[in-house]
């Protein structure tokens, strides 16, 4: 039996009952918070929704609907503000109670013994060992890993900085309790904590009060290094050593290099971002820089006081010695210290040294922080992270060399870690842009030239032609950017600065260039030219030189479909052979998603996606081109998104190739990375499933069966059609931008990006992927992740009960398949059609909403009875109790935010005074009074369906 089709219970998540405990409690003390410090009726209407819409979600009673629904109309923006933040920081305890639960489960499965969960290390390793896995393939293995998750600032995050550091302390609080035994007292002293910290969530607005700015979503994106993964990581590579020790024994001749690296979006992603500027670039990458160096030092200081050893008691290496030697100089100048200090005690006058040269890069990034153009050459440090850390193997070496082995762990062990890891960039950032931009600049770049090519003319085989030429022309462009467009200039700018902080701060501070609306070889080919420009590549009488890699994303259908034509004519063309050659010879492919579901529906999206991977990946091999995949997924399963182990070992079978780089979006930073100890977690099962994904690049990997691959092309064109068919049909867009809070959305301060590529354009082609996830996961429908599956599937099977057989088999033996149906069914159970149903009173043509609402919930049921056919289940995810259980207890107060929702936007959109025969009821012209109620809504439904875009 593979891994993903073995028993999900195996998988280890909450302990139910102990949740129920803790929510419960929560919910209690929540209700005192409300009590005793929200207007006098918040509590009450509180209860009171939740009761009736419980009681209706068991049995339907019109009469007790339209009494709710009467009660939501007679309340005013202040009070249902705070009934709708009751909601929300309900889901937010819930959450904390589950992920505490989670925690102790793991823990105790731990102490208990005998072999972990599917996904832990101890798990995967055993399997390994016992498989004949022999330790020199397994290290050969662990040498080609690279685990790279890559944070984005897409606007799908609703949780202020300010929230997320309360909530942590809860979830620290509620820990420490359920972990420690206390006598009477110190329960009550707990439990007022617990409120004290609840009483400020209260009293703290969740709501952004201004659109966050891109330096505001960098420093959002460096919280999760503080709050969790500087201690997270260094324990991930100890807990692997462990389990590698336990699977091949205390004496196995395994090293394990530090493979986990970190990228980052935010700051250089400026597609369609009119707000990230060449200058905003440098900014986040010194800011990256500062953090990582304050960690360091941080770190050093404590080091400073635990190594304490003295010269008379243990001989240091000779290599320790001479390197303490060389810094005689630097000791005595620089850092102007009397030789007596630390006279004895070499470990602390070599940390001394340590910490006195990184504190002078911290000086110096500092100031270029304040003043961009401070001068620095004054300010001595280390050049690089490599010479950090040769100073901390000479350390670590020479306390080996006489006995202190323990002591070379530990702590200066974790810091080794975070160095190898981090180096003084802390993250790669990509950078990405448009197609259009570079074509335009380019274009532009050639008109001012003599004789005047118009470029645009070319075919491409003469676009490619020219950029070739140009590219290994030592002067190719007679520049005065003065005389150019502010577009043009800023482009060309873009990678002046990619070159000047490389130079400033590190080689690796940049990942890939990411170019968005890849249509052809040609848009790759202009990159390479402007970064020519800038001096990031180029050709010199030393050879072919290139400091930039560039990535191509293929998005749509169409363009998945072209995607080996793209890059086999990339591939074929000398001049880019030559500095994909100098650069390391890695090909970096970036897949989208996300607009490849929005284009083609759920299926269509994932079939396209799988095939497009076996192409370049066997283009690559073909041409003896090493290729990295990249993942562009988004934290809801219409984006891409689902857990992150079986996403890794769905992909195609011999395409992963022991690296795996993928983004991670909004909700899902949160989710994963607040707290260390689930981060912690979810990065030991992501690296897991890419150890497991990458058995390939030792061993043969077993294919899928061919038949199992036409089926699959079969449903994949079906899906697509049925999509199609809904999203191209004459009013669909309509229904959308009127059923669900789309248009609130886009004024909601979660994300410096605007919802829309042109204003005004009301177009599936114009609206972003993440908002057309977002509004339909608002109103209930999230159709995208599912919509065009039970048509598929009902058409090709029919009533034929031996294609139903054939279904049910590919379920059980293929991950993708698997995969696919596992994460239909949680977007299915997320779904509630009865809410959908009461989102279609917001049209202005009743009869085409009830045509469209009839259309979507056929296929809703379609779907529903064929996913559950094939997983041989009775109800949606059976498989995932704990996960059913969370998401089902949710609703209870689901259904009366949906329905607060739909209130409020009748009254922004000025159809209060036709909902209410109270004579409170606004009119139209003060509709603005509902606008902060209504955004409050979406987060708090946002919250309790655990994702957003």
């Amino acid at each position: 039996m593979t891994d993903a089709a073995a028993d999900p219970s195996e998988r280890l998540t909450v302990s139910a009952p102990n949740a129920e405990q803790d929510i419960a409690l929560f919910a209690n003390l929540l209700g005192e918070v409300l009590r005793e410090h929200s207007r006098k009726r918040v509590l009450v209407v509180v209860e009171r929704l939740r009761d009736g819409f419980l009681a209706l979600r068991e049995q339907d009673d019109p009469e007790l609907r339209t009494k709710l629904m009467k009660r939501i109309d007679q309340l005013d923006p202040q009070t249902l503000s705070e009934v709708i933040r009751a909601y929300s920081i309900y889901f937010s305890l819930a959450h904390i109670a589950e992920e505490v639960q989670s925690f102790l489960a793991r823990r105790a499965r731990i102490s208990a013994g005998g072999r972990l969960w599917r996904g832990s290390f101890d798990h995967t390793l055993r399997q390994f060992a016992e498989d004949g896995v022999s330790p020199e393939r397994f290290q050969a293995l662990l040498d080609r890993l690279l685990y790279l998750p890559v944070f984005t600032a897409h606007p799908t995050e609703a949780k202020r900085r300010t929230t997320l550091e309360t909530q942590r302390r809860i979830f620290l609080l509620m820990l420490d309790w359920r972990r420690s035994v206390l006598n009477g007292e110190e329960e009550q002293e707990r439990m007022a904590e617990i409120v004290r910290e609840i009483q400020i969530l209260w009293k703290t607005d969740e709501v952004r009060v201004h659109k966050p700015q891109v330096m505001d979503e960098v420093r959002q994106g460096l919280y999760f290094f503080h709050a969790s993964l500087f201690e997270t990581l260094p324990r991930l590579y100890s807990n692997l050593e462990k389990a590698v020790r336990r699977a091949y024994g205390a004496h196995a001749d395994i090293s394990l290099p530090s493979f986990v690296r970190f990228g980052s979006w935010i700051g250089g992603d400026r597609d369609g971002n009119p707000f990230v500027k060449p200058e905003t670039t440098a900014l986040a990458v010194r800011m990256h820089c500062e953090v990582a160096l304050i960690e360091y030092i941080r770190r050093v200081k404590a080091l400073t006081r635990i190594l304490s050893h003295s010269n008379t008691l243990v001989q240091p290496s000779p290599a320790f010695l001479d390197s303490l030697d060389d810094d005689e100089d630097y000791w005595l100048g620089d850092m102007g210290q009397t030789p007596r200090r630390y006279l004895h005690e070499p470990y602390r006058r070599k940390l001394a040294i340590v910490r006195h040269r990184l504190e002078a890069n911290l000086a110096r990034v500092q100031a270029r922080i304040e003043n961009p153009d401070a001068p620095t050459d004054a300010v001595k440090g280390y050049d690089d992270a490599n010479q950090l850390l040769t100073d901390l193997y000479l350390v670590r070496d020479s306390l080996v060399s006489h006995g202190d082995a323990s002591a070379a762990g530990g702590p200066l062990a974790d810091l080794i870690r975070l160095v190898e890891s981090f180096g003084f960039h802390l993250v790669q950032l990509d950078v990405r842009q448009e197609s259009t931009r570079h074509t335009a600049a380019v274009t532009e770049l050639f008109a001012r030239q003599p004789g005047a090519p118009f470029y645009e003319s070319y075919s491409e085989a003469q676009k490619l032609e020219a950029l070739a030429s140009a590219i290994a022309h030592p002067y190719p462009f007679l520049i005065d950017k003065g005389t150019m467009t502010g577009e043009t200039r800023e482009t060309l700018e873009v990678f002046e600065v990619m070159a000047r902080m490389r130079a400033e701060i590190s080689d690796d501070v940049f990942g890939a260039y990411v170019i968005s609306m890849t249509h052809s070889a040609s848009h790759v080919m202009e990159v390479m030219l402007l970064a020519r420009l800038a001096g990031l590549a180029g050709k010199t009488p030393q050879g072919w030189h290139c400091d930039i890699r560039i990535a191509p994303l293929f998005e749509t259908i169409e363009d998945l479909a072209r995607i080996d034509a793209v890059m086999s004519a990339l591939f074929d063309n000398a001049t880019y052979a030559a500095l994909l050659n100098a650069s390391g010879n890695l090909q970096e492919v970036m897949l989208g998603y996300s607009d490849s579901c929005k284009d083609g529906g759920i299926l269509g999206s994932a079939w396209n996606l799988y095939e497009a991977q076996e192409k370049i990946v066997g283009l690559a091999e073909s041409r003896g081109v090493r290729c990295r995949l990249f993942h562009g997924r988004g934290g809801t399963i219409g984006r891409g998104g689902g857990p992150t182990h079986e996403a890794i070992l769905s992909q195609p079978d011999d395409t992963v190739h022991g690296q795996i780089k993928f983004t991670e979006q909004g909700e899902v930073l949160s989710y994963r990375y607040a707290n260390p100890e689930t981060a912690l977690y979810e990065l030991t099962m992501g690296v897991s499933g890419l150890i497991k994904a990458s058995r390939c690049v030792i061993e043969p990997p077993a294919k899928p069966r061919k038949d199992y691959l036409g089926i699959m092309g079969e449903l994949a064109r079906y899906g697509e059609e049925a999509y199609r068919d809904l999203v191209d049909a004459p009013g669909l867009l309509d229904y959308f931008y009127e059923v669900t809070p789309v248009d609130a959305i886009a004024l909601l301060n979660i994300g410096s990006r605007p919802s829309h590529r042109k204003k005004a354009d009301r177009s599936l082609a114009s609206i972003r992927a993440i908002p057309w996830v977002f509004g339909w996961a608002q109103s209930r429908h999230t159709l995208p992740a599912w919509y065009g599956i039970g048509s598929a599937i009902e058409r090709w099977r029919g009533s034929d009960l031996e294609r139903l057989a054939k279904l049910q088999k590919m379920y059980e033996e293929w991950p993708f398949f698997r995969a696919i149906l596992s994460n239909t069914q949680m977007s299915l159970f997320k779904a509630e059609m009865h809410i959908a149903a009461s989102y279609t009173q917001l049209a202005t043509d009743p009869a085409r909403a009830e045509a469209f609402y009839g259309r979507i919930a056929d296929e809703y049921e379609r779907t529903r009875t064929q996913v559950l056919n094939i997983a041989g289940l009775h109800g949606l995810m059976e498989e995932t109790p704990d996960l059913q259980l969370s998401l089902a207890r949710r609703n209870t107060y689901l259904d009366p935010l949906n329905h607060v929702q739909i209130a409020l936007l009748h009254r922004y959109r000025g159809g209060a005074a036709k909902q209410s025969d109270s004579p409170d009821a606004p009119g139209s012209d003060d509709r603005e009074q509902w606008l902060d109620p209504l955004l409050r809504s979406i987060n708090a439904v946002a919250a309790g369906m655990r994702n957003t875009g």
